[in-house]
């Protein structure tokens, strides 16, 4: 199954390969997400060398919401650095199995030499989009993201394609950002929003729709926090675009939220 890159795609990767080359998580100055000591429980990153751990880009921490065992194969969509792969890879052992699929070249690269450099086996990394996986299908047992839904332009495929890999029984848990009702279209259209995690956002309400039209059941989603850091630059960037003064962004900050939201596959 094949995908043609979109504009969305490309800005999102050439973002994404920046901060890759520059070793720059998104929780440092350009701020998508909250700061990683409060992602992750502290017990949780213990084993990991604090230059993989503090390269995060996430807004959650799905490998405690995934509840991982021994044995298990989990997916992450959107791998990145390889972080939350890594620290699959420790749940599930040496008789589990992890995929990381990301679109970006640099988050491969950065990725196999983190894994390489612990030593894991038990982990690999492939290029592809959320909307054309290169994964088997029903071979996955676990599938885990971690803020990357947000950035597909086409969630409805991206969640046919999740339903598409898991094993029947098979569950989906991810951190996500999404919106208590829709954007103005001034943000849904910034391609900088988008590879901010805030203008692909989409409402909740929406996001749990896509999810039940490609076959998910007992989903469930819990708002976690809200980071106005994230929204500060989404709309920093749109200065010279629009009259800030008829652009309230209190109305972004009570719109959108970072959420955990789990479902599984019949």
């Amino acid at each position: 199954m094949s995908q043609t890159p979109t504009p969305i795609h490309d800005a999102v990767r050439e973002y994404y390969a920046e901060r890759a080359v520059k070793n720059d998580s998104c929780c440092g100055n350009s701020a998508c997400c909250s700061t990683q000591n409060t992602l992750y429980p502290v017990d949780l990153l213990t084993t990991v060398p604090e230059d993989i751990s503090g390269f995060s880009l996430g807004c959650g921490d799905p490998i405690s919401l995934a509840e991982l065992q021994p044995g298990q194969t989990v997916l992450d969509l959107g791998s990145g650095g390889g972080l939350d792969c890594i620290l699959a890879a420790q749940k599930v052992g040496e008789t589990g199995h992890v995929i990381g699929v990301d679109m970006t070249p640099e988050m491969l690269e950065k990725a196999r030499a983190n894994i390489q450099r612990l030593g894991l086996k038990n982990v690999e990394f492939r290029q592809g989009f959320l909307e054309a996986l290169p994964v088997d299908e029903n071979s996955i047992d676990v599938i885990i993201s971690n803020c990357v839904i947000n950035l597909s332009p086409d969630k409805a495929k991206a969640f046919a394609e999740a339903f598409r890999v898991l094993r029947p029984g098979g569950k989906l848990a991810v951190s996500d950002i999404v919106t208590n009702g829709p954007l103005p279209e001034i943000v849904k259209n910034s391609l900088s929003g988008w590879a901010s995690c805030v203008s692909g956002a989409i409402d909740v309400n929406e996001y749990t729709s896509a999810m039940k039209a490609a076959g998910l059941v007992d989903i469930q989603v819990t708002p976690s926090y809200l980071d106005k850091a994230m929204i500060d630059e989404v709309v920093n960037d749109l200065k010279g675009q629009i009259d800030l003064s008829l652009f309230p962004r209190e109305a972004l900050y009570q719109a959108v939220f970072s959420a955990r939201v789990t479902a599984r596959k019949p």
